[in-house]
């Protein structure tokens, strides 16, 4: 590649995106870690973006109607933060670029949205930038359908590398978003052939360009370090009815000595190498040096978007004010006002009423008295619909001719769902929930992840959660996916025992502002045990006590789900030969584990013997069998310690031994 006729054809842009290569390189070398090469490939690209075609406002990063920017490639992180420091970001000042990687950096070694505005998504895992990017897309679609284009028009730019294509999930995302058209996404390929063992051919020959186009999108085949080349196509991407790949060919670590070879992915810190390179780039500060007018340059491209900015508030404030309010609560994540209200009256009647049915069909009441006053809540299943209850009645389908429409067909795709599902968080505005089998969260997972590491509030809809669902068998009944579930730090793993206990799940997921939700609903029936009505939402507390001990209390018996209903029998059984039983329905132990000592001990108080129950393996109940005033010698499990088996619901329990009569005898032996 000749650097000096890439200097010569365009000066100014050559200095600007020079300051990016070089502020990598110093943040790399200082922190002795990182990725350099992507960033330094790269920048041209990224340079054009922001000062010719980014619709931004530095000084204003989480300016509703911006465009998103989303690194999905996120080892290049040192790119993303040079253009924030670069552009004048209020977050990003020099002094942490010198700190990358180092502890209470916001430029930590992948970017992470929650340590500086500008940061639209956390990426890193390989896929999930893309992926999310196909729900801000969606979100923008949804929300201008919505809100009219005078509020809501905007793009969602993507770089990503080949990584990034390779990892199974970019297919899911590809794959939506040329079904729906999404045009205002445009993903920009970082097509250097490099990846960490070698060249791509060592383990990839698919035609990328074909792979796209036969997903339903338009591609564009460009120089990626000639500027008017680079120009051009975003111009014509901009203008498609139909998403954009543009694969811009480009050499990993310009102008560096490991140029176009695997070595230039990683941390290029070789003084004399990186030294050789800003000479040839024609650089000539020192470490973190920008020159004045080039940094001045860069900052009227970060100011450029204050116009833009000042417009759209002029145009918000011409809509009435009720409109006006409601697009600031749901860009806020406030609930409305009659949320609570509502769930009260459906446990009023469900108190009333007390019907026998299955926990996904609870959700599916709950659904319908919420969703209607919820306009920002978007729906939608991995081909599940009539076995997940995730439509209500007022959602049509979200589609090219109905952008209006509330639920999403995914197809089946539990991991692009889920990580779309979190880019319409992240995109802000919606609420979204996505339904699949409980045991479908191994799909599903890499994504439910990043909605806990990200801090949003994605709702993930786990239906046919235990050997309840039957016949289907051990494929489909899931045992170990609710200690997985509940092994992630920051999700609420809720597991309702009756539609009552479901209206309050879904009451807190939908307060959330920062935490993801996993609702693990049955298949099967199961009865209404809350029968008495009470205002306060209870699960809220995590665990409580449902049916207290008559007489001397000398067992609790614990449960979730289904089981709490096999634990009212166990205890009928127990009360009878003059037993004292206490049950304790525990629907969400992390609420619980965040409640203070006195309501804890009031509800798991120390002595009786203790017995848990759940269709499920035991790992994380012995926290609560053995912590919390328990005693080992004096607790019990009852529930599953291998796969299920194909037969109906009633025989796998029986089988399996999580019966009343196994919880009661249980009890009976450890008194």
């Amino acid at each position: 590649m000749d650097i000096a006729a890439l200097r010569s054809a365009d000066p100014d842009h050559w200095m600007k995106a020079a300051a990016i290569r070089a502020l990598t390189l110093d943040a790399v070398a200082a922190a002795n870690s990182g990725h350099s090469g992507m960033p330094m490939g790269m920048a041209d690209v990224a340079t054009v973006l922001f000062e010719k075609h980014l619709k931004f406002d530095a000084a204003n990063p989480e300016w509703p109607d911006r465009d998103r920017f989303i690194l999905s490639a996120g080892h290049g992180s040192m790119l993303l933060y040079s253009l924030l420091y670069l552009t004048g970001n209020p977050d990003i000042t020099l002094e942490e670029v010198k700190n990358f990687r180092q502890w209470g950096a916001k430029t930590a070694g992948h970017p992470e949205n929650f340590l500086a505005r500008g940061i639209e998504t956390t990426t890193g895992p390989l896929g999930q930038g893309i992926s999310n990017a196909v729900g801000f897309a969606m979100a923008e679609e949804m929300l201008r359908a919505r809100f009219g284009k005078k509020l809501v028009d905007h793009h969602t730019y993507v770089i990503a590398g080949d990584g990034c294509l390779m990892e199974g999930v970019s297919q899911e995302a590809i794959g939506l978003a040329g079904r729906h058209n999404l045009g205002k996404l445009i993903v920009l390929w970082d097509n250097n052939n490099i990846t960490i063992d070698g060249k791509v051919d060592l383990a990839d020959r698919t035609d990328q360009v074909k792979r796209f186009r036969a997903s339903g999108w338009q591609v564009l085949e460009i120089d990626g370090h000639d500027p008017e080349d680079i120009d051009a196509a975003l111009t014509k991407a901009k203008s498609s009815k139909r998403p954009t790949m543009i694969a811009c060919k480009t050499h990993i670590a310009l102008g560096h000595a490991a140029q176009d070879t695997s070595k230039g992915h990683g941390a290029l810190t070789d003084h004399d190498q990186l030294v050789a390179a800003k000479e040839a780039y024609g650089w000539s500060y020192g470490p973190f040096e920008v020159p004045g007018e080039i940094k001045q340059a860069w900052e009227s491209i970060g100011a450029r978007g204050a116009e833009d900015r000042t417009a759209w508030e002029g145009r918000l404030a011409e809509v009435s004010e009720r409109r006006q309010a409601e697009f600031a609560r749901i860009f806020a994540r406030e609930v409305p006002k009659k949320l609570s209200a509502r769930i009260k009256a459906l446990k009023k009647q469900i108190s009333e009423e007390q019907p026998k049915v299955a926990t996904r069909k609870s959700s599916e009441m709950v659904l319908e008295v919420v969703n209607p006053i919820m306009p920002e809540t978007i729906g939608g299943s991995a081909d599940l619909s009539g076995s997940n209850n995730t439509q209500s009645g007022d959602m049509t389908v979200f589609d090219t001719d109905n952008r209006k429409g509330r639920y999403v067909h995914w197809g089946i795709r539990e991991h692009g769902m889920a990580a779309a599902m979190n880019g319409m968080a992240l995109h802000g505005g919606i609420r979204p929930y996505g339904g699949t089998f409980m045991c479908f969260t191994d799909y599903a997972r890499p994504a439910m992840r990043l909605a806990a590491l990200t801090k949003q509030p994605t709702v993930f809809v786990m239906t046919h959660d235990s050997i309840g669902l039957g016949e289907d068998g051990p494929t489909h009944q899931p045992v170990e996916h609710l200690a997985i579930s509940r092994a992630t730090p920051n999700t609420m793993v809720f597991r309702p025992c009756d539609t009552v206990e479901t209206a309050e799940a879904w009451e807190i997921a939908l307060s959330s502002k920062e935490t993801p939700s996993v609702l693990s609903l049955t298949r099967q029936g199961v009865k209404t045990l809350r029968t008495e009505h009470r205002n306060k939402n209870m699960v809220a507390q995590g665990a409580y006590v449902l049916a207290d001990a008559e007489g001397k209390r000398q067992v609790i018996l614990m449960a979730t789900g289904s089981e709490v209903e096999i634990a009212m029998q166990a205890r009928e059984a127990l009360q009878a030969e003059g037993i004292g039983t206490r049950v304790v329905s525990m629907p969400c132990w992390e609420l619980f584990e965040q409640q203070d000592e006195k309501t804890r001990r009031q509800v798991l108080p120390g002595g009786p013997v203790r017995v848990a129950v759940e269709a499920a393996v035991r790992q994380g109940w012995d926290r609560w069998l053995c912590g919390e005033r328990g005693r080992e010698q004096k607790a019990g499990f009852v529930g599953m310690d291998s796969f299920g088996a194909s037969a109906p619901a009633g025989t796998l329990y029986e089988k399996f031994g999580i019966t009343a009569e196994a919880v009661t005898e249980k009890a009976k032996a450890l008194l």
